[in-house]
């Protein structure tokens, strides 16, 4: 039975864990704080390694940014990451085989082997967090496309209001339906809704407002919070209708912690009732904060 050594780098925390050719833990998930240098990272990766090296046949990453075709490096990382990330070798950290995977494609993975999307051959699991990652299986495979970076649905344009988006472009997807875009929402609401004048947070600057204040409103029925909540899902679920309209799929697998907050029969019956393909299910993903590491695992074990 292949033991690998997972590793999920994110751009707040690392988290590890030896993990076996089924996606069962053989020890228990470590965590650690993401250093701000490249330099620090990449010591710490073979900090991690060195420790469990003579017990593992390989290592496998899940990681913020986009891979290669190759699964050997990040071509292009994102800005939560430090800077040179995309310029480190990965198979310099280890003399037994590295493997490395976006994170969204391994938890998309993950959900298909082990999690929600069982049995089914076209799936697609969206993570909705500070960003928007997707992952694709298609016909049983996951789909990288031609360079590795196939599924960047948070780059998607759904919108004409100009936003501005983390990767610097205008009107994408995660600009308007990730935890980042729901705090957007409310920031402008404040500014143009005459809801927000009899807001519980009508003292607070909108740039204040956070993502959890439009949660916690909701929970006291604040008009204000329900209004920006709306506009948010309305994005969402504009963003998974040109999905499915695109890739047919059997299921649509919600994960991250925005994820929680949302109704998925609502969003599974508005889904429904726009797409012009055959009706897809909508499910809460159950491989739960691991999945990344699961996915990658798996991955790995099935190329070496």
């Amino acid at each position: 039975m292949k033991k690998i050594l997972a590793i999920d780098a994110g751009g707040t925390k690392i988290l590890y864990a030896v993990i076996n050719e089924k996606g069962e833990f053989l020890t228990k998930p470590q965590k650690t704080e993401t250093p701000k240098d490249i330099t620090s990272l990449a010591n710490l990766f073979k900090e991690i390694i060195s420790k469990h090296e003579k017990d593992i046949d390989m290592t496998a990453f899940a990681t913020a940014g986009a891979v290669n075709i190759t699964n050997t490096r990040v071509d292009s990382s994102t800005p939560n990451m430090p800077e040179g990330y995309n310029s480190l070798d990965f198979s310099t950290l280890s003399s037994k085989p590295v493997f490395v995977e976006n994170d969204a494609n391994a938890a998309a993975w993950a959900e298909y082997k082990t999690g929600a999307a069982q049995g089914e051959q076209n799936t697609i699991t969206i993570t909705i967090g500070t960003g928007i990652g997707g992952g694709f299986i298609v016909d049983g495979k996951l789909l990288r496309g031609k360079s590795g970076r196939g599924g960047e649905v948070g780059s998607m344009k759904i919108q004409g209001r100009g936003r501005i988006c983390t990767c610097r472009r205008k009107d994408c997807f995660e600009g308007y339906a990730s935890g980042t875009g729901l705090k957007k929402t409310a920031e402008e609401s404040a500014l143009n809704d005459t809801a927000f004048k009899t807001s519980i947070y009508k003292s607070k600057e909108p740039h204040n407002i956070t993502t959890y204040d439009i949660i916690d409103g909701l929970k006291v029925n604040d008009e204000y919070s329900k209004k920006v909540f709306d506009i948010w899902k309305n994005d969402l679920i504009t963003g998974l209708i040109n999905i499915v309209n695109i890739f047919d799929p059997e299921s649509i697998i919600i994960s991250g912690g925005m994820g929680k907050f949302i109704d998925i029969k609502e969003i599974e019956d508005k889904i429904n009732a726009e797409t012009v393909v055959s009706k897809v299910k909508v499910k809460q993903a159950e491989a739960g904060n691991y999945a990344g590491m699961i996915g990658a695992a798996l991955l790995a074990a099935e190329k070496y």
